[in-house]
């Protein structure tokens, strides 16, 4: 059988294309079936995206989404439809939070929930036979149908192939690795914790990490032209020993840069010298807030502001250029908790950072505070997702609050890249940089 993934961009900014969709596709060709992936450009006609679905000729096309994703998505799948009869299945974080919703969309007939290799397998299977089962497959819901069972986590882990890494769209050079699955941490913010307590074990059962041994074999399988590597592995800095034991092998045997993200609570100076020394050039730390208060009583994050201070000079004292991410208009947040994080973002002096408006993840437990507390307008599907702009209504903080914040975030961005390129760099080339920073503000 043949399946098409289709890679919904949502904004300018090119990134990685979906990770489950690579894992779900050569889960399927190790089954002996063919699997691609097309990236549908956030500004792609939608004409040119059926063109492209009727020349590859899928019997099955496959979305995985996250809620920044889902009205564009909705838009491409339903243009699609309405000129080729061929099934969509979506996946990822969006459907398996709000499959009956997914499923009541034009064009989308089943979602799946959950992990999707297995699952994947066994639909594809049955539409081969003839026809979804009437005894349903678990995790996946059809449309029409009663809500899907989820099925138990993919094990052994290390079972699995390695991505398909002509689905990720990768630069040339540059290398994804994924050397887990779950996450143990409870930040009411995301849905990776959400997406672990699906299962009734929780993160006991979900929370997997690939052994060394598998994680070699996959850079021996793509050494050839390796320049620079991601983990996008949500806390690399998880189990020590299991780190430091790759810390000693990659120093030896592999050598290029690397990054990857990491929690303060996860890293000592120990860990973070072997980091540096094994080729760690960058590290991504979750800041998200200023305020204690925030961090501890509305996102369930409990490192203080001295944690922070620390381990970001930890980090650079090693060489290891540090980003930090900033959530701006957080539900419960107000200006004074704003101006904290402004604040510590001094103190902190991080090499990069990035910053974001709150935006309510289905699934997530911020998600149901804002619906239960009547701060998510009813037509929230249908509001856009950018970077800049809430889509809530806050009690504490105004539009134009979120407005001025974000500008000052911007400002602030502006400031500590020009600075960073110091006296050599031409006018031009910060003209260039300040014009780059308010394009990308201005787009959200």
């Amino acid at each position: 059988m043949r399946i098409l993934f289709l890679e919904i961009d949502h904004e300018a900014d090119w990134a990685v294309a979906s990770i489950g969709a690579a894992f779900i596709g050569a889960y399927l060709r190790e089954h002996g079936h063919e699997s691609s992936m097309y990236r549908v450009a956030y500004d792609a006609p939608l004409d040119r995206v059926v063109d492209h679905v009727r020349a590859v000729g899928p019997d099955l096309i496959g979305v995985s989404l996250t809620s920044r994703q889902w009205l564009r998505a909705r838009e491409v799948v339903g243009h699609v439809r309405e000129h080729l009869d061929i099934p969509v299945i979506a996946g990822g974080l969006h459907p398996t939070f709000a499959s009956q919703r997914v499923l009541a969309a034009p064009g989308f007939d089943y979602a799946c929930l959950g992990e999707g290799e297995v699952a994947m397998l066994e639909l594809v299977g049955a539409l081969e036979a003839g026809g979804f089962p009437r005894d349903g497959i678990r995790s996946i819901g059809a449309r029409g149908g009663p809500p899907a069972l989820i099925r138990e986590p993919f094990e052994p882990i290390d079972a699995l192939p390695f991505m398909a890494r002509d689905h990720l769209d990768e630069h040339p050079s540059l290398r994804h690795f994924v050397t887990q699955r779950g996450c143990p941490f409870p930040c009411t913010y995301c849905a990776a914790r959400q997406f672990s307590d699906l299962y009734d074990d929780g993160y006991k059962s979900y929370g997997r990490r690939r052994s060394l041994d598998n994680v070699k074999a996959e850079f021996e399988a793509i050494r050839d032209g390796l320049g620079y590597v991601i983990f996008l592995d949500d806390t690399f800095t998880i189990n020590h020993a299991w780190v430091r034991e790759f810390c000693a092998w990659y120093r030896e045997e592999v050598g290029v840069g690397f990054s990857l993200h990491a929690r303060v609570e996860t890293v000592n100076p120990r860990m973070l010298e072997e980091l540096a020394e094994a080729g760690c050039r960058h590290i991504t730390y979750g800041v998200e807030s200023g305020s204690e208060r925030v961090r501890r009583e509305i996102m369930k994050r409990f490192a203080t502001n001295e944690q922070f201070e620390r381990v970001f000079r930890w980090t650079q004292d090693v060489g290891i250029m540090v980003t930090a991410n900033y959530i701006i208009a957080t539900p419960g947040e107000t200006r004074d908790d704003i101006e904290m994080t402004l604040a510590l973002h001094e103190r902190l002096a991080p090499t990069d950072f990035g910053y974001f408006v709150f935006y309510p993840y289905e699934g997530t437990e911020l998600f149901r505070v804002c619906r239960d507390n009547g701060y998510l307008p009813d037509d929230y599907e249908e509001l856009p997702a950018n970077h800049r702009r809430s889509i809530l209504r806050l009690p504490d903080l105004t539009p134009d609050d979120i407005e001025h914040y974000y500008e000052r975030f911007t400002e602030v961005h502006v400031r500590d890249t020009v600075a960073r390129l110091g006296t050599e760099a031409s006018v031009a080339d910060r003209a260039i940089a300040e014009t780059m920073i308010r394009d990308r503000a201005a787009v959200g």
